[in-house]
């Protein structure tokens, strides 16, 4: 009886410290790495730069911020696909990031994919009741869209 209870005390330890112990693998920085340097070759349009600095920090931050960057420099040197891929990476570290649902939007835009678009423009309406420049500026890029038949 006493060795049943023991086990069954030591199983209810170990079901409690091993999660503990497996998320060592999945702590993400909440601090973002300084990126005025990656902002600023942006704002030139210098994207291939901005990559070339933005690379190497993904080894070292799982951040929304960074992602986002990446995202927008790939989107912004035509890989649409990869693009993708870091702003989705971006809105599962934060889903209410508004510049990755703003520049994942403006993507759908560059795209054709217009209902998506629409879709994250409804979700920035929630973030931003009163509006933001991320809510504006996507629906700048819906209007300024080519329309289709």
């Amino acid at each position: 009886m006493r060795l049943s209870a023991l086990c069954l005390l030591l199983s209810a330890a170990l079901a409690i410290v091993a999660p503990a112990a497996l998320a060592v693998d999945t702590i993400t920085s909440r601090d973002a790495p300084d990126l005025t340097s990656v902002r600023a070759k942006i704002k030139a349009k210098d994207f291939k730069a901005a990559l070339e600095e933005l690379t190497p920090m993904l080894a070292n931050y799982q951040h929304a911020d960074v992602y986002n960057l990446m995202g927008f420099s790939l989107r912004k040197t035509g890989d649409y696909q990869q693009a993708y891929t870091f702003y989705r990476k971006a809105l599962d570290f934060d889903p209410d990031h508004k510049g990755a649902l703003e520049y994942l939007g403006e993507l759908y835009v560059e795209t054709g994919q217009m209902d998506k678009a629409k879709e994250n423009v409804v979700l920035l309406q929630k973030l931003c009741p009163a509006g933001c420049e991320e809510l504006a500026d996507l629906q700048e890029a819906i209007a300024s869209a080519p329309k289709t038949n």
